[in-house]
């Protein structure tokens, strides 16, 4: 499957919001060069500008260049423009041709640096009139209006991307709010949207986690709800039976051994199944206390194997243990009673599904400190589709394996193995039957 491209809703933000301040700044600059083009181009124009210039010019060259510099001088105060008269170009030039301001003198009278081009008017052959607004006057190139019109736009433009962001960022979240509220009413078909699961970021990633938490919680109630089907039918069964071997009792002056016998397996079906139940929800609580001592793993697995022998040997199972030398004498840090349970329940299983006249082979080894106990029937297996869900309380695999129990053995195995920092895993094996393998850290 190809790998989507992940973009982070962080890196996502940054580079917006740069984006805008950096076009902000961009669009500004080149808003007050049009600005400055049309207002140097409009300078250029004016004919009393010219004929002042010119006026300038005769009174520079009759040897009057006072009388010149206060014409200039008293103009400039009256229009709000700094007038300057120069010889030849006045103005170098850039590599395009360009003229542009740099620090120089001209008569004695400083340039300085201008952020922009000055208005250039031929006078004569031999002189150009300079022009260009005075820092506080009406002229569009006020450094004061500049400042105010570039703050405008970036502020305009950044606005523009937070309100993006938020937009982008609430709706999607509105509608897995509105969703969730959906399926908290009892609507559990609804899920967040493609077009919102889709996302490459982590509003997706959310959208994608909400509907398989949603997906799998839907499958946990349909299966409780079945286990609550199930429950119903299998206590009805032992509790009918039951009654009748009460009544025939009854009806007899003396008590049946055979009818109390039955009683008493009835007794016992269900307090199996309850003892099942009390055992997952004991071991999955939060906080549950769990003895802490060093446990033989061979000596556990020997009373296993005896406890099950009447029952192997009823179904006519043979079980065949097989234990590695380094594994004989290591030890895991726990409580006996669940280890024993849990080993117990994976045993079951394994005598539950195999026919008549065929083996369950337990082997027990030590690999990089952990130590691994292989338990494999022979039984049809379990289908590929059901392998993931196997441990999971209340499901069984009828379709491949059947079987008369509640779906809870592996479960508390399972949640045993966890309280235990121990890892459960299933298999099918390579000639058939199911591989359960159950880990636990090598106890020091």
């Amino acid at each position: 499957m190809k790998r989507r491209f992940y973009w982070p809703l962080s890196w996502r933000i940054f580079f917006l919001v740069w984006f805008a301040m950096a076009l902000a700044v961009v669009l500004s600059n080149v808003a007050v060069q049009e600005l400055a083009r049309q207002e140097r181009h409009e300078l250029e124009q004016r004919t009393d500008l010219r004929q002042l210039a010119e006026r300038a010019v005769k009174l520079r060259e009759s040897g009057h260049p006072r009388d010149a510099f206060r014409l200039l001088r008293e103009q400039s105060e009256r229009e709000h423009l700094r007038l300057l008269l120069v010889e030849g170009d006045g103005l170098p030039q850039d590599s395009d041709g360009d003229r542009e301001m740099a620090p120089m003198r001209h008569g004695g009278v400083f340039l300085g640096r201008q952020p922009f081009q000055p208005a250039v008017i031929t006078a004569s052959d031999d002189y150009r009139l300079i022009v260009w607004p005075r820092a506080g006057g009406d002229g569009w190139l006020d450094p004061r209006l500049f400042r105010s019109f570039e703050l405008a736009l970036t502020f305009l433009l950044i606005t523009l991307a937070c309100w993006w962001i938020a937009r982008r960022i609430s709706r999607p979240l509105r509608d897995v709010e509105a969703t969730a509220r959906s399926i908290a009413a009892g609507d559990g078909s609804l899920r967040v949207k493609d077009k919102i699961a889709n996302r490459r970021d982590e509003i997706g990633a959310l959208a994608r986690a909400f509907n398989a938490m949603t997906d799998r919680l839907c499958a946990l109630l349909d299966r409780q709800q079945q286990l609550l089907r199930d429950i119903s039918h299998d206590l009805r069964t032992p509790l009918a039976r039951q009654r009748v071997a009460i009544e025939l009792a009854r009806d007899n002056s003396v008590g049946d051994p055979e009818i109390l016998d039955s009683i008493q397996r009835q007794n016992e079906r269900l307090e199996a199944m309850t003892a099942q139940i009390l055992t997952l929800h004991r071991v999955g609580q939060q906080g549950q206390s769990m003895a802490q001592e060093p446990v033989n793993m061979t000596r556990v697995l020997n009373e296993v194997l005896q406890g099950a022998t009447d029952y192997a040997e009823h179904q006519r199972v043979d079980c065949h243990l097989e234990i590695a030398d380094e594994a004989r004498n290591a030890t895991v840090l726990g409580d006996e009673a669940l280890i024993h349970r849990a080993l117990d329940n994976v045993l079951q299983n394994a005598l539950d599904h195999t026919p008549p006249d065929r083996a369950v082979n337990i082997h027990l080894m030590l690999t990089d400190r952990w130590l691994s106990c292989e338990i494999a029937d022979q039984g049809p297996g379990v289908s590929e589709t059901d392998l993931p869900h196997l441990f999971e309380p209340f499901f069984r695999s009828d379709q491949a394996r059947g079987g008369q129990g509640w779906g809870l053995g592996l479960a508390i195995s399972h949640d045993i193995m966890q309280a235990h920092d121990g890892r459960i895993s299933a298999s099918n094996g390579l000639s058939g039957g199911l591989v359960v393998r159950l880990d636990w850290p090598v106890f020091t």
